[in-house]
């Protein structure tokens, strides 16, 4: 179930306190002026405008025109911009950490951090290792016997599982946990790659299953050509029965409860006491199946299909999924397809930027604790506490003011606005590693032990009730997101940094680029999904039947615009799957826009002309500066097949041009490209 909004191809939220407006890295390698904007001269970068071009035509080119004609996307990258170069910023000093720790390993967090990025980066270790440490593991898939076991192996760390078992908050009662149950991820990005007709997709299922047969063959397996066709025929045949992108995004259909009475009878192909057992959830009550039908088509699959089928598909999984730890034959073919074929890079990441990643997916708030302590400051709290309190006032004034809800409902909107929190920076306790057992000359070890330590901290909390202080990121994670479950909008300190905000920068950049992103996070929870809980996270409609039915008439005028854009030839945006994001987007601006003519009446001085543009005009600028980036076609066409997001231009033209203040502030005319009649405009509030 889709209960988690990101901003990495969707957008943050911003919050109540800031790092300081550069990076370290930065700083010392040019010494600016710390008290000057990180762009241009008030935090548009105007050099990257195309002026010659007419704001309602392509406002989007016409912020980022220059830029993106003389911009070229680096071999080992599928995006590239604003939105994405912060994650090269942190890895920077991430990095740091990491070397720092290795230096001198003087407590056991940084033991930890040493152990685990010197086993990953040590290559010439890897190679001498070869599949040694494999071999263990491969054993053991080779050992099963019945249907019973297989699928307990499934249930253990480091095997693939055909069943993703997790554990979230019960939509019914957020005060508790519950076990989810939904289909396991498979090779492909998403059904669309196993169905879709046309030689593109023919052509990657091909190269997918030439990648099986190549694992099969450097593990020295024989015969990984038929291996490979009969792995193709049954994650094919899962994906058939798995659901679209768009059905995925409906709270009320994914949430399905089952009593443990009834589990054998609801799917009787899945051993469900014994890989609950296996999991450490002997004593839950029930489950709660997110896909009925591809659940019960899965328990057919394994009920039926030959176990050493799935023995191979164990095989195969095991060695692609851990090939980063492995000899550079494995780790370059699974580059191959999955950087290339998938993504259009054409150049691997620098090792030490995946170790970051494997840091801070290992060990992410030790790391954390460290980054807070180096990089978070509290200096501009007041400016950005001004912020967000404008937005919180201006989406009152707006839910308030709309005509199309009713008074019932409207009530019930305020109440869950005065709800929401909003948190920063990073958390408050973090999480104790002391049972995390790294190893500095085993990269797979440690990989599995993220995975047993990680699950093994979900279960000790099953059964008590949902701490609300946990979270779902590090602090050093460049995104940000709204939980519906516990109404929380979380916002890493990573995240507060240019473009979104710069203590530094004339307000209008900060209210159109951080204050849409906090009106587009405090919008999901009013949007087609966010709006289906209520203030306590409760998946309850407390909504009257006529501002519903005036809410979807929005709604579905916003997924038609958007189901007209066309980013690649033939490949539209689906309207539908993208609705949350795209009116997140919309409100958000809308938002934004109230708020910060809330400050301009606090501050008049503010809004004088500056480098011939109005704050109005710099305000949606700004908007569209922080949208900046380009991807690879490759990666493009995945995003629009199952991603939620529209791609970044879209989100820029597809979202003013709703905008009436946006025609004011450029003079947008019926002649322009962009232009909508006022009454095709869509007003979320």
């Amino acid at each position: 179930m889709t209960t988690i909004r990101f901003r990495r191809i969707a957008r943050a939220l911003c919050a109540v306190a800031l790092l300081a407006p550069l990076p370290v890295a930065a700083q010392d390698a040019a010494a600016p002026d710390a008290d000057a904007p990180h762009y241009g001269s008030y935090g548009l970068d105007t050099a990257n405008m195309n002026r010659d071009l007419i704001p309602g035509d392509d406002f989007y080119r016409y912020m980022e025109g220059n830029w993106a004609d003389h911009t070229s996307i680096p071999a080992d990258k599928t995006r590239i911009g604003y939105n994405y170069d912060l994650d090269d910023t942190v890895a920077d000093e991430i990095r740091k950490i990491a070397e720092a720790s290795v230096a001198k390993p003087d407590s056991p967090a940084a033991q930890r951090i040493a152990a685990v990025w010197s086993a990953f980066s040590d290559e010439k270790a890897i190679e001498a290792r070869g599949v040694a440490s494999l071999q263990p593991l491969v054993a053991r898939i080779a050992a099963v016997k019945t249907r019973r076991e297989l699928m307990e192996l499934m249930a253990e760390p480091g095997f693939a599982s055909a069943i993703q078992f997790s554990i979230a908050p019960d939509q019914d009662n957020p005060a508790r946990y519950a076990v989810d149950v939904d289909q396991g991820a498979l090779g492909l990005p998403g059904r669309s790659y196993y169905l879709e007709t046309g030689e593109k997709y023919v052509a990657v299922r091909k190269a997918y299953s030439d990648y099986i047969a190549q694992i099969f063959t450097l593990a020295g397996v024989a015969d990984g050509a038929l291996r490979a066709a009969a792995i193709m025929k049954l994650e094919t045949a899962i994906a058939t029965s798995d659901w679209t992108p768009e059905r995925l995004r409906d709270p009320r259909a994914t949430y399905n409860p089952v009593t443990r009475a009834k589990l054998a009878g609801y799917a009787p192909g899945i051993a469900w006491d014994a890989m609950l057992a296996k999991l450490g959830l002997a004593s839950a009550k029930l489950v709660v199946i997110g896909q009925p039908g591809a659940i019960r088509a899965i328990g057919t699959h394994l009920d039926r299909d030959p176990i050493e089928l799935w023995k191979d598909y164990l095989v195969f999984r095991l060695i692609s999924d851990q090939a980063a730890y492995l000899p550079a034959a494995f780790d370059q073919a699974h580059f191959a397809f999955y950087g290339t074929v998938l993504g259009g890079a054409t150049a691997q990441r620098p090792r030490w930027k995946r170790a970051v990643d494997e840091l801070n997916r290992e060990l992410g708030e030790d790391v954390g604790q460290i980054y807070l302590k180096a990089h978070w400051s509290t200096d501009a709290a007041a400016q950005m506490g001004e912020l967000v309190d404008d937005l919180r006032a201006a989406y009152g004034d707006l839910i308030t003011a709309t005509a199309w809800m009713d008074a019932p409902t409207r009530k019930a909107a305020l109440a869950k606005l005065a709800a929401l929190e909003v948190r920063t920076a990073g958390p408050k306790t973090f999480i104790d590693y002391s049972d995390f057992h790294a190893l500095a000359d085993d990269p797979l070890g440690n990989a599995i032990e993220a995975e047993r330590f990680g699950w093994s901290l979900k279960v000790k909390r099953f059964g008590a009730p949902v701490d609300r202080g946990l979270w779902d990121a590090t602090p050093q994670t460049v995104n940000a997101f709204y939980d519906p479950r516990s109404n929380q909008i979380t916002y890493p300190a990573a995240e507060l940094l240019p473009p979104f905000f710069d203590a530094n920068a004339d307000p209008a950049i900060n209210y159109g680029a951080a204050g849409a992103t906090i009106g587009h996070e405090m919008g999901h929870a009013f949007d087609d999904e966010g709006r289906q809980f209520d203030g306590q996270g409760r998946l309850h409609d407390w909504w009257s039947a006529a501002s519903a039915a005036k809410f979807k008439a929005h709604a579905d005028q916003l997924a038609k615009q958007f189901d007209a854009y066309e980013p690649l030839p033939g490949l539209h945006i689906k309207g539908a799957l993208t609705l949350g994001e795209n009116l997140a987007d919309l409100g958000g601006l809308e938002a934004a826009y109230v708020a910060y003519h809330r400050y301009l009446k606090r501050h008049e001085d503010m809004a004088a002309e500056i480098d011939g543009l109005t704050a109005d005009q710099r305000f949606f600028l700004a908007y569209a500066q922080s949208w900046q980036g380009q991807v690879r076609d490759e990666a493009l066409r995945e995003q629009l097949l199952d991603d939620p997001h529209s791609p970044d231009p879209f989100r820029v033209n597809g979202v003013v041009r709703n905008v009436d203040a946006w025609y004011a502030a450029f003079d947008v005319k019926p002649e322009n490209k962009l232009y909508l009649a006022p009454d095709q405009r869509v007003h979320v509030w």
